[in-house]
């Protein structure tokens, strides 16, 4: 496979050498500028102190926000910059461009193992467009490109794929565990495997359910996507959110995967999407006229939970009902504990699952939690990730 030989800063010699770091430091920031959640930042650090402590010069780049190629001080690297310094416990140099003099002279007044962040990279319209000519610039500013981003890896932007055309590009210490776990699950799972995916639509998780179904022993569906596949069995859902352009689509893949595919057997259903919403538990048969379903029922939470008790791998992604309300936040949470609860090797990758298990207080059970919620879906959907595949073979 692409991703299984990829060479790693374990295997070459970065001291007194200029290394360019992809990080993920798109974290949400507050009215103020604060950074809210470091997570992201927390995750890049093995490889960011492994470099410094090796006597690299470490140059930090990333993205923040959808700037769209424009210089936006809403979208400011700076006070990332401040909270780094903070989780790092080292000093961070800001620079406040990406490319030039300013940029150039600060790199060479860095000592070695010193660490610089540079501003946002989307700032240039030339990042998102993979432009050769920006990224043979961004590459000139190092000896070496390391990329650390996962999050970022299955986008093919200048930062994340097109500096690998210029400089010997390896793995950070987070792409390794991330295409490890990831990997290992699809090509050597402990049996039975599953997989739990959630979220609001069919349509954006079909090239991932395809994929996993050869490999996985049983599928879980929930959230907004079970409406599509309860409406492809006949029932009638009312109000609930259908896709009804991927209803045969459902019925073709519930005859091919008949025995895999575990669905809800009942909901909570609601009057309106609302916390001030009328509610019933019931069979998707039973679903009142106007009325939705918003999350899944006791029922299917016991049938899931018995799955994920039994998996020797698990892997989710999605919400299981609309768990931003705290009416419908039930579903999701108990899976979450099912799922910390799990003995086999756990894996969660995408925002929402990420949130619910950190909600659920339950993040440090997880195996291992993955950083990049579409390059997660697109790695398991078979996909090649440029920012991956870009990388140096070993």
């Amino acid at each position: 496979m692409y991703y299984d030989n990829k060479l790693t800063i374990r295997d070459i010699d970065v001291a007194g050498k200029k290394v360019l770091v992809r990080v993920d430091f798109n974290v949400p920031l507050d009215a103020e500028g604060n950074v809210t959640d470091a997570t992201r930042i927390k995750a890049a650090r093995p490889t960011i102190e492994y470099l410094s402590n090796n006597g690299a010069k470490v140059i930090l780049c990333s993205h923040l926000g959808r700037p769209k190629g424009t210089r936006n001080p809403k979208y400011s690297l700076a006070p990332v910059a401040l909270k780094a310094r903070e989780v790092l416990g080292r000093p961070v140099i800001f620079s406040p461009n990406v490319l030039g003099e300013t940029v150039e002279n600060l790199i060479a007044a860095m000592p070695e193992g010193g660490v610089m962040l540079l501003e946002n990279v989307r700032f240039y319209a030339e990042e998102e467009k993979n432009d050769p000519e920006f990224a043979k610039q961004l590459a000139a500013l190092a000896d070496i490109y390391v990329n650390d981003a996962f999050g970022t890896a299955h986008r093919a932007h200048a930062s994340t794929e097109g500096v690998a055309r210029f400089l010997p590009g390896v793995c950070g210490f987070l792409m390794e565990k991330e295409v490890r776990s990831l990997g290992d699950a699809l090509s050597r799972p402990a049996r039975p495997f599953v997989a739990i995916i959630g979220g609001a639509k069919v349509s954006d998780k079909i090239q991932v359910v395809e994929n996993l179904m050869d490999k996985v022993d049983k599928l879980l569906i929930g959230g907004g996507m079970a409406n599509t596949f309860l409406a492809a069995q006949g029932y009638n859902m009312q109000a609930s959110l259908v896709e009804e352009g991927r209803i045969e689509w459902a019925k073709e893949f519930m005859a091919q995967y008949e025995d895999k595919l575990v669905l809800p057997i009942d909901v909570v259903a609601a009057d309106s999407f609302s916390d001030m919403a009328s509610t019933m538990m019931c069979s998707p048969e039973d679903i009142k006229e106007g009325w939705q379903a918003l999350d899944i029922g006791t029922k299917t939470i016991a049938m899931f939970s018995d799955h994920i008790k039994r998996a020797g791998t698990v892997f989710w992604n999605g919400p299981l009902g609309v768990f931003e309300l705290e009416n419908f936040m039930r579903g999701t949470m108990r899976i979450a504990q099912a799922v910390a609860d799990c003995s086999g090797f756990t894996i969660v990758g995408g925002g929402d699952s990420v949130a619910a298990i950190a909600k659920a207080g339950v993040e440090d059970k997880i195996n291992h939690v993955s950083t990049g919620g579409g390059a997660s879906l697109e790695f398991l959907g078979g996909e090649i990730l440029p920012g991956i595949d870009a990388l140096a073979a070993k």
